[in-house]
């Protein structure tokens, strides 16, 4: 832990350009004034960019990250925590960068070194701020791990820096602005950090280069605080690989709904004629759909095509649906095939509570505690009713099946809801936009749509992580306004993890007495 001021700049490798970095690298947290709609504004920046720099690995690496604070606009958060989204954490909870739950924040001058190792991960992940809303003003960035043995290696060509495809939603104030806690409205979409807002400027959007007859490995990732985006390429059909960090069998599709969180490898043919196409990725109607002006737009160029924007139409006819989507190995869901058939079974029931103006989760919102949960147990709280904060914590114990059912919610009340949970992926036996259930081959994921008020998503996993682990709606507005609950896991387990001093140190001094 680099803890003295003065060190910060000295060991920081600082650089405003977004060529990846990692598996050992410092990222620097900044503000710097940004535009990539064409509106200025200030912004929590990693490395100097927005999207922040591109960290990259291999399967099996061990990643040590110096994420060094050096915000200083008090117009919005000045700590931070970086989470690993997708990273499991396995044996490393400490890690996981959730501020109140594994950590406290990174203060303003200060710097934390995440320490992880990835062991049997590949895939497409991201990094973002998990701290309160500060991701929506710019904290967030995409994080590969590949894997040299991928057993879909033959099915395409490219796959590198080029081929990453962030989508986010983009905010022209700052996000501690919301009023009374209502999100904000986004005003753009933006599709590798460009894009346009209604009737703002036509500023340049994104271009991703082809080649004609080469296969493209497209890793989309939703790095969104509210909207879903349905993502497609004009006259061009994608064949999905990958959800979430998940290797899937391949499935042809021509568009695709994704929620804030998730996450897709798909692989594009460039068999069409020279041109230009319309890359999509339109906002649901929590941000500003359509495709007026280029919004929600950017541009997929064969080499050879004329530098100019597309004229192409498109209407998807082939949508990806969850339930057709299944695991590539290990398809079967842990425990016995039928409703209920897991070791432990929960129910998660959440709706607004309008008189305390908080989400709640079978009746209890999640208030961030002032000693992080991991800490509370390490200092000897074992029950999850001695844990804070109270009614919000669910102990799990080792070695088992766990299943958790999650009704959907109407428009009405903000959804449908993605929900994300750290430390594990899961099977998907029930989808949020389905009633069939699916024990033999469903999809593995982290981050699950639950549907509408008709909905339910139904997930099951395996206790084999110990630590405290959040589970939370990944639209971030929600989650500030309580959406969430913690898996205290393996609790016994946990008080005997080691991990290193200079992190309790680090605890302990930032924790109140």
């Amino acid at each position: 832990m680099f803890n003295q001021a003065k060190s910060l700049w000295a060991f920081a490798l600082f650089t405003v350009t977004n060529a990846a970095i990692g598996p050992v690298s410092d990222l620097v947290i900044s503000n710097a004034v940004v535009s990539p709609d064409g509106f200025s504004r200030s912004a929590v920046l990693a490395g100097g960019t927005y999207p922040g720099p591109v960290i990259t690995g291999k399967k099996g690496d061990r990643f040590q990250l110096n994420v060094i604070d050096a915000l200083t606009d008090n117009t919005m958060l000045r700590s931070t925590s970086i989470h690993w989204h997708g990273i499991l954490q396995n044996k490393t909870n400490w890690e996981d960068g959730v501020s109140f739950i594994t950590q406290c924040p990174i203060a303003a001058n200060d710097s934390f070194v995440y320490d992880f190792r990835v062991y049997d991960q590949a895939g497409t992940f991201w990094y973002h701020s998990h701290l309160s809303t500060q991701y929506c003003d710019g904290l967030r960035g995409p994080f590969i791990i590949y894997d040299p043995s991928d057993p879909h290696k033959s099915l395409y060509d490219v796959d590198n820096e080029s081929t990453i495809i962030t989508l986010s939603d983009w905010y022209h104030e700052p996000a501690p602005s919301a009023n009374g806690g209502l999100p904000l409205v986004s005003q753009a979409v933006l599709i590798n950090g460009k894009g346009r807002y209604l009737d703002g400027p036509a500023v340049d959007l994104a271009v991703i280069n082809v080649v004609p007859n080469k296969r493209y490995r497209f890793r989309i990732i939703a790095m969104s605080c509210e909207p879903s985006f349905a993502f497609s390429i004009d006259n061009h059909s994608l064949t999905i690989i990958e959800a979430d960090g998940e290797n899937t069998q391949p499935l042809v599709v021509d568009s695709f709904q994704i929620y804030a969180g998730q996450r897709y490898s798909a692989i594009l043919n460039a068999n069409q004629p020279v041109g230009n196409y319309w890359i999509r990725a339109d906002s649901d109607m929590r941000g500003v759909p359509g495709f007026d002006g280029g919004r929600n737009s950017a541009i997929l160029r064969y080499s050879g095509a004329a530098e100019e924007e597309p004229t192409s139409t498109f209407t998807p006819s082939n949508p990806l649906k969850e339930v057709n989507l299944h695991a590539l190995t290990n398809a079967a869901a842990p425990g016995n095939p039928w409703v209920g058939g897991a070791d432990v079974n929960i129910n998660l029931n959440h709706g607004f509570n309008f008189d305390t103006f908080h989400y709640e989760i079978n009746g209890v919102p999640f208030i961030p505690p002032t000693v992080p949960v991991l800490l509370q147990i390490l200092s000897g709280a074992q029950a999850a009713q001695d844990l804070l904060p109270q009614g919000a914590v669910y102990s799990l114990p080792p070695n088992k099946v766990i299943e958790i059912s999650m009704p959907g919610t109407g428009v009405e009340l903000g959804g449908p809801h993605p929900f994300h949970l750290h430390g594990h992926t899961f099977s998907v036996i029930r989808s949020g936009d389905n009633e069939t259930y699916n024990f033999k081959n469903p999809v593995r994921r982290d981050t699950v749509n639950l549907g509408l008020a008709d909905g339910n998503a139904t997930i099951r996993f395996v206790t084999d992580n110990a630590g405290p682990w959040f589970l939370h709606c990944h639209i971030d507005w929600h989650l500030e306004l309580g959406l969430a609950i913690v898996f205290a896991e393996d609790v016994a387990t946990t008080t005997k993890i080691d991990p290193p001093s200079k992190l309790l140190i680090e605890l302990r001094k930032k924790s109140p007495n």
